[in-house]
Formats: structure tokens, sequence, C-alpha cells
């Protein structure tokens, strides 16, 4: 099979083209602001207790840039969580629209909601374009109506609204020095959602999702009974190698990007490809069996590769 779809045109159309701007407000939010300094503080809180992995690559980040990632990490959590738990579907979009407000008035945002607070406090500080945001929470909802991809473009433009928008925003929180970076901040998301995507196979289908292409399941000879059993076949084990290698190029391919980033966050990004490319080889390692248990990478494991990756990051 191909090992790559042509996708990519189609994803860099949906991102758009903004302005450039590296000027911030000069304030910082714990000047005085008791109220934004308890709204950050529960964005890293959130961050911490769902995510390992964002909150230590985010940790390598200066203090108010690690502050904004991780309220853009609590915004992202919080409207996962509306498609995943609020049951009733007036509630749901209820609360969809509540944040696509927030996001599209987050200049004068005044609430006593303390992830709203710091989301677009970040959102205003740095000039986040709003269009991602909205794209992301349109992104996820899409869970709401979809639950099979019948091709990996298809996958990829879902990949692109929950993944790779957050790439797109975490782009204007570190810096970066040209439009041209946009492509791998794309790639990286795909790259990140189809590793979430391998990891949770078994607990997606519980849920009643399978987000692996139909057409490349049929190419390896795979049924939805399979995915239901948890059957670790030689089909299986060759369906996730072909699955694992196009992933691990779209890394390969979108580090290219980490050197048009801000010098003081192209090691907390490149952490993050890091620490997620390792969930592949913990997959492998366990046979591919992604049926009954979570793939992850430890503390340690995370731990042991910084140094490596400061090298490389150095080396750009």
């Amino acid at each position: 099979m191909q090992a790559q779809a042509n996708w990519e045109n189609q994803l860099i159309a949906l991102a758009g083209h903004f302005p450039h701007t590296s000027a911030h407000p000069f304030f910082s939010y714990w000047a005085g602001d008791a109220q934004l300094q308890a709204a950050y503080k529960k964005a890293a809180k959130i961050t911490s207790e769902h995510s390992k992995s964002f909150y230590l690559a985010s940790g390598l980040l200066p203090e108010e840039k690690r502050s904004a990632a991780r309220a853009l990490y609590a915004f992202c959590r919080t409207v996962d969580d509306i498609v995943d738990e609020v049951e009733l579907k007036k509630d749901r979009d209820f609360e969809l629209d509540y944040w696509r407000n927030i996001v599209q008035n987050a200049a004068s945002t005044s609430t006593d909601d303390l992830v709203a607070s710091a989301w677009a406090d970040t959102l205003t500080r740095y000039h986040i374009p709003h269009h991602y945001a909205l794209q992301l929470i349109d992104g996820v909802a899409r869970d709401l109506s979809q639950t099979r991809y019948q091709t990996f473009d298809d996958l990829a433009t879902y990949c692109y609204g929950v993944a790779s928008t957050v790439g797109l925003m975490s782009m204007y929180i570190v810096g970066f020095k040209s439009h041209d970076a946009v492509p791998y901040a794309i790639k990286l998301g795909v790259a990140l959602q189809m590793t979430n995507i391998l990891r949770d196979v078994g607990e997606d289908y519980r849920n009643g999702r399978i987000y692996l292409p139909r057409e490349e399941l049929v190419f390896y000879g795979i049924q939805e009974s399979d995915i239901a059993a948890g059957r670790v076949t030689d089909r299986w084990r060759q369906f996730m190698k072909f699955q694992i290698e196009r992933t691990r190029q779209l890394y390969k391919e979108s580090w290219e990007g980490v050197k048009m980033l801000e010098r003081e966050g192209q090691l907390a990004i490149g952490a993050a490809s890091t620490f997620y490319c390792g969930i592949l080889e913990d997959i492998e390692k366990h046979d591919y069996n992604v049926f009954n248990r979570r793939a992850s990478l430890s503390a340690l494991g995370k731990i042991s590769r910084i140094p490596s990756l400061w090298l490389r990051v150095r080396s750009l």
C-alpha cells in the first residue's frame, strides 16, 4: 500500500494563512491579578492530572509560556470531556456553544470559570487565531456524529481537527519564525493523534468507535469482529507495522519544523514528539496488543530521553 496518502494540501488549506506576529502584551499574568493566577494554577492542575507527557514537555518552557501551554491543554481537555461525558444533546450543544463564545469574545471575557479565564487570556496574549480554537471544538464534536472512517485521507482530516489545531495554537505560544512552520505542525499533530488512535483501539471500540481506516483494514483482511474479539494475529501484526511505520515517518518529517520555532520552545515541542513516539515502541514491545492494555512511556523512559533530545535540539 501507499505509505502516505495525498492529504497534506487539504489540511494546509484548512489551516489557512494568518499574519505572523511576535508582539505580546507587556504585562504578565502574575502581575497583581489573583484571579488570573488561580486560573492558570487550575489549568496546570488539569494538565498534571490528565497528561503526564504534556505536563513534562510544557515544563521545559519558560514560566509564562508554560502556563499558557497548560491553559491550552485545559481548554482542549474540557471541550473533549463535554463530548465524552455530557449525556443530553441539548446540554452538550449548550456547553460547546459556551466555549465557542469564549473563543470569539476572548478579549472581553469576564467569568468565574477559571479554565475559561486562563484560556481567554492566553488566546489574547499570544494572538492565537480564533479559527484554530473553533476548528478544534468542531473536530472534537465530530465524535458525536461519526464513528467510522473509510480512508486515511478522511481520518487525517479528523486528526487535523482534534490535534493539528493544538499544534498550530502551541506554535503561537512557543513562538515561530515564519509561516513555513505550519505544514510541519500539521504533520506532528496527525502523528500524535495517530499514536493515540493506535494505542486506544480496544478502548475506542468499547466506546463504539473505530478510527482505523476501513479500506486499510480490508487490505490486511481484518474485520470488525477481529477487533471486537481482540485478536492479535499475523494479519493484525502486519497491519499495525504499517500503521506504526507511517506514523513514525510523520514524526520524522515533522522534525524539520522544530528549527522554525523560537529557540526557547524547541526542546518542549521536541519532547512532546519524542515522548509520544516512544508509545509506538511500547506497542511493538507488547506484540501489538492494544485491546486490553494501554501502551505508555514511563516517567523514567521520558526523562532518559531528554539528554539526547537536548543535544539534538542544540544541533539545529
